[in-house]
Order: C-alpha cells, then sequence, then structure tokens
C-alpha cells in the first residue's frame, strides 16, 4: 500500500511561510533539497499533492525555467481552470478524495508538498502517515501555520532524527 508522506519544512515556532506567504527565510539555511535524506526520499514516491500557492511559487520563483519535478506524476489542487499536462495535472478536486484515489494505484509513496490548507484537510481525514519535517532555526513570530485544529488527539512514533547545518530534521509515522 503506497505511504502518504508529507515532507515539508517549518520554522522553529510551527509556520511554513511567513505572514505574507513567503518563505525566503529557508534560503539562510541552504539549500534543504541538497541532503541526502532528501535525495533518498525522492527515490521513494513517484507522486507529488500541492496546493496552486505552492505550485505557483515553484513555477515562477524558484525554478521558473523547468518544473523541478518532471520524473514524478504532480497534481496541483486549485479552484483555476488551467489545462494539464502529461506530468502536472491540475485538478479542482477534494485532498481527501484525492488520495484516496491514488492510494489504491499502484505505485510508490505520496509526497504531500503543501500548502497549509491541503495539509489541514488531510490532518481532519487522517490520511498522513508519515511526517518528515525540517525544523529551521529561526522564530517567524507570525505567518501560516503547518497544523491547524484537529477535532481528534493524533500520536505519532518517533522513526528517526538528524541534524545538519542548524536545521533539525524528524520523522514520525502515525502511532
Amino acid at each position: 500500500m503506497r505511504k502518504v508522506i508529507l515532507y515539508i519544512a517549518m520554522s522553529l515556532d510551527g509556520y511554513i511561510a511567513d505572514k505574507e506567504g513567503g518563505v525566503d527565510w529557508l534560503n539562510e539555511y541552504g539549500d534543504i533539497e541538497e541532503n541526502d535524506s532528501y535525495s533518498m526520499f525522492l527515490k521513494e514516491i513517484d507522486t507529488i499533492i500541492m496546493g496552486y500557492t505552492t505550485y505557483h511559487q515553484i513555477a515562477t520563483e524558484l525554478s521558473p525555467d523547468q518544473w523541478v519535478y518532471e520524473d514524478l506524476d504532480s497534481y496541483v489542487i486549485t479552484h483555476h481552470t488551467i489545462p494539464s499536462s502529461p506530468k502536472i495535472k491540475f485538478v479542482n478536486e477534494n485532498p481527501c478524495k484525492l488520495v484516496e484515489g491514488l492510494t489504491k494505484k499502484e505505485g510508490k509513496d505520496i509526497w504531500i508538498c503543501g500548502g497549509a490548507n491541503i495539509v489541514d484537510q488531510l490532518m481532519q481525514g487522517d490520511m498522513i502517515d508519515r511526517f518528515y519535517i525540517s525544523v529551521i532555526p529561526t522564530i517567524l513570530g507570525d505567518g501560516i501555520r503547518l497544523f491547524g485544529t484537529l477535532d481528534f488527539e493524533r500520536k505519532l512514533k518517533l522513526i528517526r532524527t538528524r541534524d545538519y547545518d542548524g536545521i533539525t530534521e524528524i520523522v514520525y509515522d502515525r502511532g
């Protein structure tokens, strides 16, 4: 069965973006995506899910010249009407229903890349199997929180921790 994995960076105080939605504060700590665990993680997945804001940030700021996830099937959840391509599918679908359908298909694990609204809905549906969080040693004080309010308590089991360049990676499975 395919696992649904949240792989994301957050500030020490739990934000994935500043109050303007920016992620420039991540740049101070080098390229998180160039560490060994990220490379190993990419070998385990073949599908990525993100919201439109995350997609737009990648496509216009982080990698405007080429889609960095060309080797993955990308699903962008959006209310915008945008034509899909063979590798990027724009869908107006409930994240839980999308994930439920994808987990029934053959393939590797599924990466939940962001944003907070997608994570909130998947958390409410109790659909995230693994939490792979890089904690950046920055306190933003305000911004877009990674986790919203839950209607239930979710226990997690620590799988491993690792630190490099001041960043602490924490990996949990659902308990």
